[in-house]
């Protein structure tokens, strides 16, 4: 049986939309020809010059890595040509990137991390890029502002990874399910490989750093150890897996089924909300999950509802299956009601 491509998916997808004008799947074909120079890169990372650090520090205070470097330099070149942008923010980047006036332009926003995991780069560890995609609110101007980007993660149009692991495989959703595709190496394709994924309602794994137990919060403590224990719906204790790379670990628990949790913590008292970004991370993730039937929160509130107030805002971040999840909202509710 001949695969479907994932240009041929979204096709096939925008003839149930009468309102589809086919720049979307410009956007995202854009988008997957940045991922396929990326993943050449990656594959040949142990061979070329591109391990290490280039010795400068972003706007998060991380190193930043080349293949980091690379990745965000590749994205921005590609996608501001695209005719369909009027914006991007880059988690490398300090402000939005507006798409220069001499190229066209369009009504789309793109957010995204050009290389989530980087810190794992040099131990070849599955690395991803995440991105969010979403419309511009405004059009009284021509110039595009900070308020047209910060937009909570519910008004995404779409939400989607690439993940460079064992096989290379784009996962994303455009608001009717999340789908994935494996890359084909010999034919240069995505090909859809996994149809209308869902998440289990129940997972069997928790993914966190343990290692910062000590600077948690109470409630926090109190639902690993709930994980840990037999005291809990599975009535024996969840397997631990931690990879340290946002989509790695969201991948397989959206596979398995599992809870990710990121919480916030009490070792650097500028940053006590949480280390993941809200908009270049934890809403896209948010969205997937969703689709996918499970859930995405910061504790209390759902991620998709909240509003960002800067371009870089950080939360704490629990997602994954749905009982986990709300299991980890009632006992935040418990302490904080």
């Amino acid at each position: 049986m001949r695969q479907v491509t994932v240009v041929e998916h979204l096709l096939l997808s925008q003839k149930e939309r009468p309102m589809a004008s086919g720049r979307f799947t410009r956007l995202l074909n854009e988008l997957i020809l940045s991922a396929k120079i990326i993943d050449r890169e990656v594959s040949k990372a142990g061979l070329l010059n591109v391990l290490g650090g280039t010795g400068e520090i972003n706007v998060q205070g991380e190193a930043v890595q080349k293949l980091d470097d690379f990745a965000n330099r590749v994205i921005i070149r590609r996608m501001e040509r695209a005719g369909v942008l009027c914006a991007m923010v880059s988690e490398e980047n300090a402000d939005f990137i507006e798409i220069p006036h001499t190229f066209p332009s369009g009504d789309y926003i793109l957010i995204f991390d050009p290389l989530d995991g980087s810190a794992n780069i040099d131990a070849n560890v599955s690395i991803g890029t995440i991105f969010g995609i979403y419309r511009r609110t405004s059009f009284d101007s021509s110039s595009v502002t900070v308020s047209d980007i910060l937009q909570k993660g519910a008004m995404q149009v779409a939400a989607g990874y690439i993940i460079y692991g064992s096989s290379t495989m784009l996962v994303y959703t455009a608001g009717d399910g999340v789908h994935g595709f494996t890359l084909d190496p010999s034919v240069g394709e995505f090909l859809l490989s996994h149809p209308d994924i869902k998440i289990p309602p129940q997972g069997k794994i928790y993914s966190v750093n343990e290692g910062y137990a000590m600077y948690w919060d109470e409630p926090t403590k109190k639902i690993v150890e709930y994980f840990k224990s037999s005291a809990n719906a599975l009535r024996r204790p969840y397997s631990l897996r931690y990879i340290g790379s946002l989509v790695s670990d969201f991948h397989r628990n959206l596979i398995y089924g599992g809870i990710f949790m990121y919480p916030a913590d009490s070792r650097d008292p500028h940053k006590p909300v949480g280390k993941l970004r809200l908009l270049c991370e934890a809403s896209p993730m948010a969205m997937i999950v969703e689709q996918a039937g499970g859930m995405a929160i910061d504790g209390r509130r759902r991620i998709l509802d909240i509003e960002p107030q800067e371009l870089h805002q950080r939360v704490p971040l629990f997602i994954g299956s749905k009982h986990d999840v709300e299991f980890v909202q009632q006992t935040f509710a418990q302490y904080y009601s």
